[in-house]
């Protein structure tokens, strides 16, 4: 909604969460980058991720809005495997799934993906737990387990999540010395991990303060600004990565698992690069 008010005054505007498609693609602006991810990108790999774990058949249940949407048709993007069944439920009302999880028992399938942020994500995870199929058909998510959230579920013993794995473009443990100064900070003030929402936000002040340096702090050289945000010139806490010609970053995307820490945290360990230099799908509708 702040897109045409701000983009339609020459200014720039930063987003520092979400990338809806169209401004990935067609409706493009050199004034607005994203430093975060396209929306698409993450279920994009994780679907990915579910044909190396050599899942063949797959049961979606997520959200019937526009976020929601998205995430699964990233994951239906690059699954390679069979939907054996999918459930868009009513948002942000609905928080009884036992209709959804009765039909999932019945398709048996190899897994299941899931999309529930807030509180809606361990309200989904304990009916799972409930349903009896912890254990029984794994389960794979986005946005749906954080260090927000994590600590919740190991407060109320919920140990289904550990082993739950999901995508993201960064992780608590990637090894560069941005991150691990960027964390280690973070936990002496906070005493917890932070989340990807901490990650994005502080990789977003890093990205103002190099455009606002690299023109003298004159924020009204707008042309200047958009020059040196292009170049992504500072340490990000996921590496190094680069703006694609639509604004969006060009970056990898990690395979993550739920742990205990060596002090019993629970938290999330990164593996693999799902996704390497991964550009989204719409920067080829971008004019810039």
């Amino acid at each position: 909604a702040s897109a045409p008010v701000v983009l339609n005054a020459n200014k720039i505007l930063i987003s520092a969460n979400a990338g809806p498609s169209p401004l990935a693609g067609a409706q493009c602006n050199a004034n607005f980058f994203n430093i975060a991810w396209q929306n698409d990108q993450t279920p994009m790999a994780l679907g990915e991720l579910l044909n190396q774990q050599g899942v063949k058949s797959l049961y979606l249940v997520a959200p019937n809005y526009a976020a929601g949407q998205n995430m699964v048709a990233g994951v239906e993007r690059t699954f390679k495997g069979k939907v054996v069944g999918k459930d868009m439920t009513v948002w942000p009302s609905q928080r009884d799934w036992s209709a959804e999880l009765s039909k999932v028992k019945a398709a048996k399938p190899d897994g299941v993906f899931t999309f529930y942020p807030g509180p809606a994500g361990p309200a989904f995870i304990k009916q799972y737990q409930q349903a009896g199929l912890e254990g029984k058909v794994p389960l794979y998510s986005v946005y749906t387990l954080d260090s927000i959230s994590l600590p919740l579920f190991q407060k109320a013993g919920m140990e289904t999540v550990l082993g739950t794995k999901m995508t993201q473009f960064w992780a608590p443990d990637l090894d560069n010395a941005a991150n691990k100064k960027f964390v280690s900070d973070f936990r002496k003030k906070y005493g917890r991990y932070p989340s990807f929402y901490a990650a994005q936000s502080y990789d977003s002040i890093m990205f103002i303060k190099s455009g606002v340096e690299a023109v003298g702090g004159d924020i009204d050289n707008i042309d200047g600004m958009r020059a040196a945000l292009k170049k992504v010139d500072f340490d990000s806490v996921r590496g190094d990565f680069k703006m694609g010609n639509n604004h969006f970053p060009i970056q990898n995307f990690y395979e993550r698992t739920v742990v205990k820490d060596a002090d019993g945290n629970w938290t999330t360990a990164v593996g693999r690069a799902v996704l390497t230099d991964h550009q989204d799908t719409y920067a080829n509708q971008c004019k810039m």
